[in-house]
Parts: structure tokens; C-alpha cells; sequence
């Protein structure tokens, strides 16, 4: 058999993409701890230091939300049903992340400091009730992980031949890698990189099929083609047989299955409370909003001219390449060739290691917090944390690679696991989202409906199939009718149920209870969480997504498509080309805000490292051409000439000083050097290692009597105008801490000897670090 592609190129890039990655990543979050002053803690690892903004917040919605199914499927179902088919998919994945905003915007009311949204459940349930949830959001984990897995390995075997078996280990392999090293904050920075790149290169893909590949003919070669195919091979179900009606009974079916599995894989996935959890709540409904919006674009364009190619080609695809979702690589590789191959590949590539790397990280704080600090040592040190969270990535990794082999293995394809999921998972979503905004859900009923909602969905699943097919298999069960009943129990009994048991017997539950017994460690995430407490401003960011979110719900699966269902027309080709266009435009205006809507909101912190990289730049220069880049000023004249040299005028002067004789004489230079109005803050600092930031709960009295200490230091030293002079003590890194306070405290110049205390002969290593990092003048002294 002949691929499209090589496996050399398969390897290059699932493996190589895979190192590109990680060190992209690594070099991000260089630059974020290194010159943004962002501390490695187990905050920033498992939530993101919980500060991201909207417009990154959307980029990452996206890319999680970007399965292997929503390249691949959403195309299967173009070729199945036509046009209604990848309306319906994109319509039916995007209400419930706008939907979903409201819902995590009432975890950031009810319980601000959470880390997972399990861990509230812990506090509003009880430790039954928590074990129950805990297992659907490790079960809504795996299944989502194994889909991306799965549908990747067929098509990187279906391009290049690289067996599946192989494929299932590679694939994890490139999530792992830059996952275990920068954790949430890595997944936001590679979600910006990869939705970026997946929404060029589907413009390029689109762009091609539509006005340039000559199979096709254009948008009116395409109209024309998919006219015949209705003729030659009408589609059961269809109005009038045709690939041009959203008057299609099997995609209406798809597209209720696909509205139900959803809300189960948004809503009981870690992977979006994460995210939630690490925005501000005024960028969380906003940001949701605008990813459910944006991604609507990518089956709404990409599956329909993918999927529609499809036909007007006459592919001649076996039921087992559709079923695998091969239709979307085998279409665009017809086309465009190896180039195609490559592009889809790429695409696959991004989505994949994204939205896996969201579910690591997911589970990776499931685990850990709810697991390993709840059950086994809840007085766990960040550090402690830290570690457990890293292993449990790896774990995570190669464990997804057993179970899609095994799933695999078995017979369970893309398709047949995407249009179960809700049946598994489903009965979840009323129950959490009930606890969440009404006090009154009773705890029991709550854990219990999850529970009967899965028997009531399989049982009902598994009978349909034996009652309508006589037998109990993969082919009965993957039917539409038996998926379709399946999810719809298991989903309808479980807000059923939990409705009626807290109806029979009410809790009365005080939130309070989850705002005061859920707490961080780190003073600045505690300042920030304060900051965002106001509740005039989260009710209405609350009233605004209610309403917004029922609009935008309403528009999308009922006022859009349900005349077109109901009157059964056929598109025109004045119509079919309004349709085309729409998607084009709303990819592009997609593509765009969320390309610069990022860069636009990091401008102060993009402008930082602009500035750090042309020091950096500067000093190395000097370095080359200087062999000793202090002057010595020994002589009167050497002074003067130096003083005439430096505008004297600052007014804010950091010194740093060290006691060493070298600072006490730059101390003593500008308190008579400069002007009588300026301010100096003279700022010592005592060398401390970093780690006690992450235990600060345990360290806070020691540091305490350290700096006490230090301000006696500082106190003994003498100066001109006492009146004129801050003292400031710090404790850590001193480099860093000079960096921070003079950002801190806006100074116009920092004044330090050439060395301290160390035994340097030329530069102090402290004073290095400072000339590279900073972006103050400096000014350095014998």
C-alpha cells in the first residue's frame, strides 16, 4: 500500500514538532520567570498564577476544545449528511462553552481559591459525593484523551503507514514533553502558538478548495458536483435526497447526540475549570464567550469544504477509513498532495498535543489535589506538590497510550467512542451544575443521580440495541437510535433525579463554608483573589452571561437551523453561496482577534522583554569592548569629569548596599552628588534561597526576624540628609530583588559598587546579573 507521506516525515513531525515545542515553551516561560518576575510555584504550575486575560483565555478555550474529532469527525459527518452535517457539530460544541462560562463564573463566586472544581464538590457534598465526581472527571479525562490518541494514530497511519500500536506511544510522548516542564502557564503559551497556526493554515486549506484547486471548480463547480452526487447517491433522510439542505433527519439526530456528549466533556472536564480557574473573572465570560464563538468557525468552514469536497470527488472511502475519520486526510491529500498531507498532518499535530496537554494538566491537579493532598498528606508542601504533579504526567502519559491501544484493540473507533461519551458522562453534568448555583440541592441525591443516570443511560443504550437489532455488539450499539435514547437517559435522569430528592428533602448549604475553608498559600494569588471579590462586579458579570448566553444558545441550535429543518429547503446557489462566504468571514474575523487580541493585552509585558533583550545586547557588547566596564574613580578629576557624565538631576535613587566598602562609598557619592530634592532609597538585602516562597505559611516569623535584623544594619550607616532617605529591607535573591524594587518604586537610577562581600576581582556576580536584567540606568562605583 502507497501513503501520501513518509514515515520519516511522520516521525519529523509528531517527534521533532514535538522538541519544537517543548523548547518554545521553555524559552516563553525563560523569559516570563526570568524578566517578568513570575515565580515557579505550584500555583503558577497547576493554575497559571491565576491572571490570564481574555483574549489568551479565548486562544487557549479554542485549543482545548480542538480534538482530533473536531478535524476529523466534523468532516466524517459532511460526507455523511451534507452541509447539515458540520452546521450541527459546530453548533452543538460551541453552546456549552458559552454556556459553561456562567456555570465556572459561580465557582469563582462560590469558592474563589478552588484548584479544581472537585475540590468544592469536596466541601458541598462530603467525601461520597466527592469520589463520585472525582470518577466521572477521571473517566470524562481518559475518554477525551484516548479520543485525540486515537483519531491521531489513524490518521498518522492512514498518511505515512507508521503503525498504530507505534503511533499510540508517540503521540503522547510530544503532550508529555513540554507539559512536565511548564505545566498550565505552558499549555496557555502553546495554545496561543498552535490555535494561531491551525487557523492559518485552515484559511490556507479552505482558500485552496474553494477558488484555486481545479478538481473542484470553484464554488460553482462544488454546487454543481454535490447537485449530481444528490442525484446518483441521495441521502436517506435528506429533503429531496440532497447534500444541500439542513433538512436532514440524521444530522438532526448527530447533532442532539453531539449537544448531550458535550455538555458532559465541557462540564465535567477538569481541563475547563482549569482554565476558568485561571482567568480573572472579569476576562473569564468574555473570554468563553469569544472561544465558543471562534471555534464555531473551524468545523463551520474546515468540515464543510472538507467534507463536501468529499463528495463532488466521488471518494470511493470504506466504511472503516469514515468510521476511523479518515475522510478529512483523504480528501485534502486527493487535492493538494503531499503538500495536503503535511498541512493536515500539521494541523493534527496542534490540535492533538494541545488539547492533550490541557487534560494532563488536568489530571495532573485532580490527582494531586484530590487525591494525593486530600487522602494522603493534606499538609503537603508546594514542593511536595510540585513533584506529585510532574509524575503525575508521566503517568498520565503512558497510561492513555495503554488504553487507546487497548480501545483500539478492541474495535472502538472515533467515532463510536465521541457518540458515547455522552451516555458515560452525562448524568454528571446536572448534579455539579445544580450544587454550584442552588443552596437547596440535597448532597445524597446529588451523588446518587450521577450514579443512576449512568445505569439509566446504559441500560436504556444496550436494550434499544437488543430490542431493535436482536444482539448486544460494537456494530448494534453504535447505531444512531440506541446512542441517541442512551444519551438523552442518562443526561434527562440525572438533573431529574438530583431535582427530586433535594425537592423531597432541601439542604439549606451556606457557601460561606467553601469561601473561607479553601485557601492558597501565596500572599499575591490571596491579594489578587481579594481584588476580584467585589460583588456588585460578579453579579453583573453573572447577569450579563445569562443572558448572553441564552441569546447566543437560542441563535444557534433553534432560530438558525430549525427553519431550514422544518420548511425543508434546498440550498440555491445564491444561498449555498452566502453560506460559503459566512464561513469565510467569520474564520477570518476568528483568526484575527484571536492572533492579535493577545499581543494587543501583553503589550506592558511584551515591551519588558524588548527592553531586557536590548540590554542584554548592550551589555554583551560592553563586555566585548571593554575588559573592565566599571571605571575606577580614583582621582578628583577622574570624578568630576565622570559627574559631568550623568544627569544629577534624578530624582529617585535606589543604592544598593551590602557592607561592603564598595557600596558604602556609592552611598556616600550620591548622597553628595545629587540634588537635595531627590529621594534615595537605600535597599539592602539578605541573601535567602527561593524556597522558602513555596512554604512562606511556615517561614513567615523567621523572615520576620531577619529583617529586623537587617534594618539594624542599615540603621548604623551614616548619610548627609537623613531626611531624604528610605531604608528598605528585603530578603532572597539580591539581583531579583533590586530588579523588583526599583521597578516597584519607579526609580530614575540604580547606584552600586563594581563588588560586595564575594571575592570577585572585576564585576560581583550580583552586579552582572543586574546590568543584564534590568532596564534602569545603573551606575557603578569603586
Amino acid at each position: 500500500m502507497s501513503f501520501i507521506l513518509s514515515q520519516e516525515t511522520g516521525y519529523l513531525i509528531f517527534i521533532g514538532g514535538g522538541l519544537i515545542m517543548t523548547l518554545l515553551v521553555l524559552l516563553l516561560i525563560f523569559v516570563d520567570t526570568k524578566w517578568l518576575g513570575t515565580r515557579k510555584t505550584f500555583e503558577w504550575f497547576s493554575t497559571a498564577g491565576r491572571n490570564i486575560k481574555s483574549g489568551l483565555l479565548a486562544s487557549s478555550v479554542i485549543s482545548a476544545w480542538i480534538w482530533a474529532a473536531t478535524l476529523l469527525e466534523s468532516s466524517t459527518v459532511a460526507y455523511k449528511y451534507g452541509i447539515s452535517g458540520p452546521f450541527w457539530y459546530a453548533a452543538g460544541a460551541s453552546i456549552q462553552i458559552i454556556l459553561f462560562a456562567v456555570i465556572a463564573l459561580e465557582l469563582k463566586k462560590r469558592s474563589p481559591s478552588s484548584h479544581t472544581f472537585t475540590e468544592f464538590l469536596y466541601l458541598r457534598l462530603g467525601k461520597f459525593g466527592h469520589k463520585i465526581f472525582l470518577l466521572f472527571a477521571l473517566l470524562a479525562n481518559s475518554i477525551v484523551t484516548a479520543m485525540l490518541v486515537l483519531g491521531g494514530a489513524a490518521a498518522l497511519n492512514a498518511l505515512t503507514g507508521i503503525d498504530i500500536t507505534i503511533a499510540c506511544f508517540i503521540i503522547p510522548l510530544s503532550i508529555v514533553m513540554y507539559t512536565y516542564f511548564g505545566g498550565l502557564k505552558a499549555t496557555f503559551f502553546a495554545d496561543y502558538l498552535n490555535t494561531s497556526l491551525i487557523f492559518i493554515v485552515i484559511l490556507i486549506l479552505v482558500s485552496s478548495i474553494y477558488f484555486y484547486n481545479p478538481n473542484i471548480g470553484g464554488i460553482t463547480g462544488l454546487f454543481e458536483d454535490l447537485q449530481l452526487a444528490s442525484t446518483i447517491n441521495p441521502v436517506e433522510g435528506n429533503s429531496g435526497g440532497s447534500f444541500l439542505t439542513l433538512a436532514s433527519v440524521g444530522a438532526l439526530i448527530f447533532g442532539i447526540i453531539n449537544i448531550i456528549g458535550n455538555f458532559g466533556t465541557v462540564f465535567v472536564d477538569q481541563a475547563f475549570w482549569q482554565r476558568a480557574i485561571a482567568s480573572r473573572p472579569k476576562s473569564l465570560i468574555k473570554g468563553f464567550f469569544i472561544g465558543g464563538l471562534a471555534w464555531f468557525s473551524i468545523p463551520f468552514a474546515l468540515a464543510t469544504s472538507l467534507g463536501l469536497a468529499a463528495i463532488a470527488l466521488h471518494l470511493d472511502l470504506s466504511s472503516s477509513e469514515v468510521s476511523h475519520g479518515l475522510v478529512a486526510p483523504i480528501t485534502i491529500s486527493s487535492l493538494l498532495g503531499e503538500v495536503g498531507g503535511i498541512l493536515i498532518l500539521t494541523m493534527l499535530f496542534t490540535a492533538v498535543t494541545c488539547a492533550g496537554s490541557a487534560e494532563l494538566v488536568a489530571f495532573s491537579s485532580l490527582f494531586t489535589f484530590d487525591v494525593y493532598r486530600t487522602y494522603f498528606k493534606p499538609s503537603a508542601s508546594g514542593r511536595q506538590l510540585m513533584r506529585v504533579s510532574k509524575y503525575s504526567v508521566l503517568v498520565f502519559g503512558l497510561g492513555i497510550a495503554l488504553l487507546s491501544l487497548s480501545l483500539f484493540y478492541i474495535g472502538l473507533n472515533l467515532q463510536y467512542i465521541y457518540l458515547s461519551m455522552g451516555i458515560l458522562i452525562g448524568s454528571a453534568v446536572g448534579p455539579i451544575s445544580l450544587s454550584l448555583v442552588w443552596e437547596k440541592t440535597n448532597k445524597m441525591s446529588a451523588s446518587l443521580s450521577a450514579l443512576l443516570g449512568l445505569l439509566s443511560g446504559v441500560f436504556v443504550w444496550l436494550f434499544s440495541a437488543y430490542y431493535l437489532y436482536g444482539n448486544i455488539s460494537v456494530l448494534s450499539t453504535s447505531h444512531d437510535i440506541p446512542l441517541l435514547l442512551g444519551n438523552l437517559t442518562s443526561f434527562t435522569t440525572g438533573f431529574a433525579f438530583v431535582i427530586l430528592g433535594s425537592l423531597i428533602k432541601p439542604d439549606n448549604f451556606n457557601f460561606n463554608i467553601t469561601k473561607q475553608r479553601i485557601v492558597v498559600a501565596e500572599e499575591r494569588i490571596r491579594s489578587l483573589i481579594k481584588e476580584d471579590s467585589d460583588e456588585m462586579l460578579l453579579k453583573k458579570r453573572t447577569l450579563f452571561g445569562y443572558k448572553y448566553g441564552t441569546i447566543f444558545t437560542l441563535l444557534l441550535v433553534v432560530i438558525w437551523p430549525l427553519p431550514l429543518f422544518f420548511s425543508g429547503y434546498i440550498f440555491s446557489f445564491e444561498f449555498f453561496l452566502f453560506w460559503i462566504i459566512l464561513s469565510i468571514v467569520w474564520t477570518i474575523a476568528a483568526a484575527c482577534f484571536l492572533i492579535v487580541k493577545p499581543l494587543v493585552e501583553s503589550k506592558r509585558e511584551i515591551s519588558t522583554v524588548i527592553s531586557n533583550v536590548i540590554m542584554v545586547i548592550r551589555s554583551k557588547l560592553y563586555f566585548r569592548n571593554f575588559n573592565k566596564p566599571a571605571s575606577s574613580l580614583k582621582s578628583k578629576s577622574d570624578t568630576s569629569h565622570f559627574e559631568s557624565s550623568i544627569n544629577t538631576a534624578n530624582k529617585r535613587i535606589l543604592v544598593a548596599v551590602d557592607g561592603s566598602m564598595a557600596s558604602i562609598r556609592a552611598l556616600d557619592y550620591v548622597s553628595h552628588t545629587f540634588q537635595p530634592d531627590s529621594v534615595i532609597y537605600v535597599v539592602h538585602v539578605i541573601e535567602w534561597t527561593d524556597d522558602h516562597e513555596d512554604n512562606i505559611e511556615y517561614d513567615t516569623e523567621l523572615i520576620k526576624r531577619i529583617e529586623k535584623e537587617g534594618r539594624l544594619v542599615l540603621s548604623s550607616i551614616l548619610m548627609k540628609n537623613p531626611r531624604r532617605c528610605e531604608r528598605i529591607v528585603k530578603v532572597g535573591d539580591p539581583a531579583k530583588k533590586i530588579i523588583k524594587t526599583a521597578n516597584d518604586l519607579n526609580v530614575d537610577m540604580i547606584v552600586l559598587g563594581t563588588k560586595g562581600l564575594g571575592n570577585s576581582n572585576d564585576l560581583g556576580h550580583v552586579t552582572k546579573k543586574i546590568l543584564i536584567e534590568s532596564n534602569k540606568p545603573v551606575l557603578l562605583l569603586n
